[in-house]
């Protein structure tokens, strides 16, 4: 399947193509997992770094520093930013800049985590649009040359919606293209993504691209939801959990080729070992590298006939021997399991967002939000 009217995505400088740009996750799109997708896509497309809080990369904090490392053959290299403060957002922005530490800034105004939104950050912060329009003032203004893009979710919940009028914000403070989640802060991860959502939206902001994320599972989902809502590009998060040749898959549909062939068990073990073994490089520890690889372990495997007792030892494993080892028991001539290409990571719905007293009585307050919003999380 091909998508005939797609055009590369230009965000400032940046031609992008594919139109496809992976989401910012945390514990999950760090160098390792942005160098694997980048194998499979043949570097094509666009890979953005874990969230940065603004705060955290101020303070330079030891951490955070290392999480802003790029591999030399990452270009552009991309920042998702989230920050409530207009000044500690403008400050982060001027030394991304100065200190030549990207060449692509994104704004998080998407998570819908309970400890965020009751302190009135990620995706309960646009409701308050003076806010907004500050935090985006001091970013562009920043930037230089830099582009600078944002992130959002539709609103707070069906009766709080934000997004039109953020999105008309971000155009007049020279916002360079928005992505939108079809979900409200209150859907969380539940429900189905409100794809025309994204359509209006792109009504709306017809100046800028305007990117489509939520319930992109496969290579047709994100064919489909550029047909049908006519967004500029996609950004896949969850979709890729377990799935990183979903990019090269990506690739081959934007540019007329043939499907790959789905990877029987076999291929998906050496992915995951390879997998592991980057995670070591990075963490300069194999065993620390492979501990953080078990998180990945079910997306991988999921469908296929691997066994309780074999899922609890991978689950467990602490070399890359030990981890290779284990996956070779499992049936590697194992085709890829129907239904595989379904939902995976955080599913849950919430009802209520929790948010600061009083913080939906006059959208356009003057709200200031306190540092205790700005924690290490991410989502959208």
């Amino acid at each position: 399947m091909t998508n005939d009217a797609a055009t590369p995505l230009q965000i400032g400088p940046h031609t992008v193509w594919p139109p496809v740009v992976l989401a910012p996750m945390a514990g999950i799109t760090n160098a390792p997992f942005r160098t694997l997708c980048r194998e499979f896509s043949g570097g094509k497309g666009l890979f953005v770094s874990e969230m940065i809080t603004t705060r955290a990369l101020v303070e330079r904090d030891a951490k955070t520093m290392r999480l802003i490392h790029f591999d030399g053959t990452e270009k552009p290299r991309s920042i998702q930013l989230y920050g409530v403060d207009p000044d500690t957002v403008g400050k982060a922005v001027r030394m991304i800049v100065d200190e030549d530490l990207a060449d692509h800034v994104d704004l998080n105004f998407g998570c819908p985590v309970p400890k965020i939104t009751r302190k009135g950050g990620g995706s309960a912060l646009p409701y308050k649009r003076n806010l907004l329009r500050s935090i985006l003032r001091e970013a562009v203004g920043n930037a230089g040359s830099l582009p600078v893009t944002m992130k959002m979710r539709k609103g707070i919940d069906d009766d709080h919606m934000t997004y039109l009028d953020a999105g008309r914000i971000a155009v007049e403070e020279g916002v360079t293209a928005i992505a939108l989640h079809g979900r409200t802060a209150a859907q969380h991860y539940g429900g189905t993504a409100d794809w025309d959502a994204i359509a209006r939206l792109k009504e709306t902001v017809p100046e800028i691209p305007v990117l489509g994320n939520g319930d992109i599972w496969s290579v047709d989902d994100a064919v489909r939801m550029m047909r049908e809502t006519g967004c500029d590009g996609v950004v896949v998060g969850r979709g890729c959990l377990g799935r990183p040749w979903l990019f090269g898959d990506l690739v081959a549909a934007f540019e007329g080729g043939g499907a790959p062939a789905a990877p029987v068990f076999k291929e998906v073990a050496r992915v995951m070992v390879r997998h592991a073994e980057l995670l070591g490089e990075w963490l300069e520890s194999e065993e620390r590298g492979v501990i953080d690889f078990r998180k990945h372990v079910a997306w991988y495997t999921k469908g296929f006939s691997v066994g309780s007792d074999l899922r609890k030892k991978l689950a467990v494993s602490s070399s890359l021997d030990e981890l290779a080892a284990l996956l070779s028991e499992v049936d590697g001539d194992q085709a890829w399991p129907l239904g595989a290409d379904g939902p995976r990571g955080r599913t849950s719905g919430r009802n209520r967002v929790v948010l600061p007293d009083g913080w939906l009585d006059d959208p356009y307050d003057c709200a200031v939000v306190g540092a205790d919003a700005e924690l290490d999380t991410s989502g959208g």
